[in-house]
């Protein structure tokens, strides 16, 4: 769907797993390859898409970035493992070191693709690479940009203070309001910096994990995609990719964007 609004060429890879007996590598190579040839005549066919195919040996997180390496894609797209019980192995193993390793946005399809992105929400940390991958989000064309939703989640340690008997109730409740407006304030004027205009803003204060804010986010705002960036502030980007990023990934129950900075084109 998204290479049919886009016009653009689709490469369809299928990696093998050369780690068994050569009679079985040779039989799903086969099988995988016939697959492939009648996807792409059926893509071809019906959407008219400029469509092509491999099959690589290796392992699949190696197959997948050396196709990758190779083709130089727009956009990188993954499945999750159709077998739910392997879906964490897959999330945490391949797609999470494709992604660590990837020049380009991987975009990890979990929902039937049903229809076009309706309703995108877009996490941010008001850091300048989140910035860059909002911007590169547009160009992407995958909604428009009056259908994002714009969240920012901030750490107000108001309860850890109150824990501790540094702040009465009514302090408290003053410190709360202080912090939401000083949030929703610094992510207008981060909005205000991006290539769209209309979006909606969320300022969410972080009670728990950053990556629980955003999935009940997305399930609050009705979101068929959630886009991040795979690292944060300076001083932070191993903690937003080793955690946040990857506990989106592994947790969420609809589609993932992850735009990483290091973007070739």
């Amino acid at each position: 769907m998204i290479a049919t609004k886009a016009r653009a060429r689709l490469h369809l890879v299928h990696v093998v797993d050369d780690d068994q007996k050569p009679r079985i590598v040779e039989g799903e190579t086969a099988i995988a390859r016939q697959f492939l040839q009648e996807e792409v005549a059926r893509l071809n066919r019906i959407d008219g898409l400029e469509c092509t195919s491999d099959v690589v040996l290796g392992d699949p997180f190696e197959g997948i970035g050396i196709s990758a390496d190779e083709i130089g894609p727009d956009l990188l797209v993954l499945g999750a493992h159709r077998r739910r019980v392997l879906r964490d192995v897959f999330v945490g193993t391949t797609a999470q070191r494709t992604i660590r390793r990837a020049h380009w946005p991987v975009l990890m399809v979990n929902a039937p693709a049903k229809e076009p992105y309706a309703n995108v929400l877009l996490a941010t940390d008001l850091s300048e690479t989140s910035h860059r991958a909002a911007a590169h989000l547009v160009t992407l064309n995958l909604a428009a940009p009056d259908q994002y939703t714009l969240l920012h989640v901030f750490d107000a340690p108001v309860k850890r203070l109150a824990m501790n008997n540094a702040l009465q109730e009514s302090q408290m409740l003053r410190y709360h309001v202080e912090a939401q407006i000083e949030a929703e304030q610094a992510l207008a004027e981060f909005a205000a910096t991006l290539p769209f205009e209309r979006c909606t803003r969320i300022a969410e204060r972080n009670d728990a994990a950053i990556s629980t804010a955003i999935l009940k986010a997305a399930s609050k705002t009705a979101a068929d995609l959630i886009v991040v960036a795979s690292q944060g502030r300076v001083g932070l980007s191993k903690t937003f990719l080793g955690s946040i990023s990857e506990e989106v990934l592994r947790r969420a129950d609809r589609d993932v964007l992850v735009i990483p900075p290091n973007l070739l084109r």
